[in-house]
Parts: C-alpha cells; sequence; structure tokens
C-alpha cells in the first residue's frame, strides 16, 4: 500500500490502527478494526460524521459513531446469544488499496475470512468495503459469493449524523415507505420526519434519497442496491443505557442507514456480487 504525503497510517492512545486522509479536498479517518469510518469533513466545512465524546477506541470493541458495518446480520439475530449487528464490526480488516486522485480518494479494504467463525458465516465468499473522499462521501460494501450456492444476509451501513439540535432536525424523503417500529407495523410514513422521542423505524419500499435538514444545514444521504434504511435516535432513557455513549448526546445525533434488511435481504447467487452503497453530502 502506497501512501502519498496526505494518507497516513496512525494509531490512537489506545492502540487502534487508523488511517487518516488530509488533502485539500477533505479529511478523514477509517479504521482498521471493524473498517470503520469515524470522521468525513469536506474542507471549508462541517464534519458529516458524529463520534460519541465518550469514545475510548478499544481493541474488540465497537466504536460508538461513525459508520458502523453491520455484517452479516442487522440487529438481533434470531439466535439471541448471537453478536447484534453481525460480526465484522469487531474484526481487524485488511488495508488493500490506498489511491490519490486529482479528484478523489479511494481507500479499499477487505476483511480476511479466516477471522469469521463458520459458525455464524459458513459461506465461502469475499467482502470488501470502499470509501471514495471528495467533497461527497461515497461508501460501497461488496458481498461476492465464491462458493456453488446462493446465500442471503442482511446488512447496513450504519451511519451516525451530526446535529446540534435533535429537535430541531427533520428527515424528508421517507414519505410513502412502509416501516415498522418496536416491533410494530408496518405503518405508512405520511409525513417528514421530527423527532421528540425514541426513534427505531426500520423502512422497507423506501425511495433512494433523503435529506436531513440539521440547523447547520442540509444533508443529503442516497442509496444504492438499497429499498430499506433505518431511523435511529436512542432519545432520553436508551441513552443513559448505552455504552460510550453520554446521557445527553442523543440531542446531538440521528442514524439514517443503508440497509438491505427484512424483505429487501440481500441474495447473492454462486459467482455474484451485490454492492450496498450510499452517498453523503453537505447541500
Amino acid at each position: 500500500m502506497e501512501l502519498s504525503a496526505s494518507v497516513s497510517i496512525q494509531h490512537t492512545d489506545s492502540g487502534l490502527e487508523y488511517i487518516n486522509i488530509d488533502s485539500p479536498l477533505c479529511t478523514g479517518k477509517v479504521f482498521l478494526q471493524g473498517a470503520q469510518l469515524t470522521e468525513f469533513t469536506p474542507k471549508g466545512k462541517s464534519s458529516l460524521i458524529w463520534v460519541s465524546a465518550d469514545e475510548d477506541y478499544q481493541e474488540g470493541k465497537p466504536i460508538r459513531g461513525g459508520i458502523p458495518i453491520c455484517w452479516p446480520w442487522f440487529g438481533v439475530h434470531e439466535n439471541a446469544d448471537w453478536p447484534i449487528h453481525g460480526v465484522a464490526r469487531k474484526l481487524l480488516w485488511r488495508a488493500e488499496e490506498v489511491n490519490e486522485f486529482s479528484d478523489h480518494i479511494v481507500v479499499r479494504l477487505s476483511l480476511p475470512m479466516r477471522l469469521v467463525d463458520e459458525t455464524y458465516w459458513p459461506h465461502k465468499s469475499k467482502l470488501e468495503v470502499e470509501f471514495r473522499f471528495s467533497e461527497q462521501l461515497e461508501v460501497r460494501l461488496t458481498n461476492t459469493n465464491l462458493g456453488d450456492s446462493a446465500f442471503r444476509l442482511s446488512q447496513a451501513l450504519h451511519t451516525y449524523f451530526p446535529t446540534s439540535d435533535i429537535e430541531n432536525t427533520t428527515v424528508d424523503g421517507l414519505q410513502g415507505a412502509s416501516y415498522i417500529e418496536f416491533n410494530e407495523g408496518p405503518f405508512i410514513q405520511q409525513d417528514v420526519i421530527s423527532f421528540a422521542r425514541e426513534t427505531d423505524m426500520v423502512y422497507t419500499q423506501a425511495g433512494a434519497a433523503q435529506t436531513i435538514h440539521t440547523p447547520e444545514g442540509a444533508i443529503a444521504v442516497t442509496r444504492e442496491n438499497s429499498h430499506s434504511c433505518v431511523l435511529w435516535n436512542p432519545w432520553i432513557e436508551k441513552s443513559k443505557r448505552l455504552s460510550n455513549f453520554r446521557d445527553d448526546e442523543y440531542h446531538t445525533m440521528l442514524c439514517l442507514e443503508a440497509a438491505n434488511v427484512m424483505e429487501d435481504m440481500a441474495i447473492v447467487a454462486p459467482g455474484q456480487s451485490h454492492t450496498l452503497a450510499t452517498t453523503i453530502r453537505w447541500i
């Protein structure tokens, strides 16, 4: 991996390794643990990614914020003792490519499948994620089937977005989509979404583009190969139970997650690939 002057390998005080991006286009960070992005800031603008002020970056522990990769299942598995949101966000990924171009920087990582317990994932496959940094951020998570039978999985790019005031933040573009919340529904989203309580909505038949309106400005969020997404804010009581999360931080964040969940689960035939992608930018 050849690193330019604007891309370097650095470590947290706790020893976790990350790829640091500092270019005329933007700044960013991608940790090898979990292939988890924790920073994307276009030059001259504020950050598009939120991380808890209480995050301590410990080995084997998911980072609270950024873009965790939920794979090969999202949420609680039907086997209740299996890890929530799968296994990928705790494992050490391998940096495969870092390339700088005139108008963007590409960082690509892969998950060594020897690290994945076959109890959780018995299939022959390849998993890669590509981050494309410019004035916007594009994330592409690709599953390739190397076996002789199809497999299916659920997954999500669990993006944490910042806001200075969740009660003055709205999400537009989900009108008409079907959703369930707290195992109730399905319901049809009628209006632009505002926040006044714990929110945990899993949407299907969702349009490919949403807009988050915050006091700092509007954020455009788009998805590819995804008809489902998740909208989450823990609000007051759940915030008190979350690890690496201050009691009042629900006020400064929300998650809008590109996903393949429920009837939108990804099915990958032998020799084929499926790419879940999301792009975020300030409008």
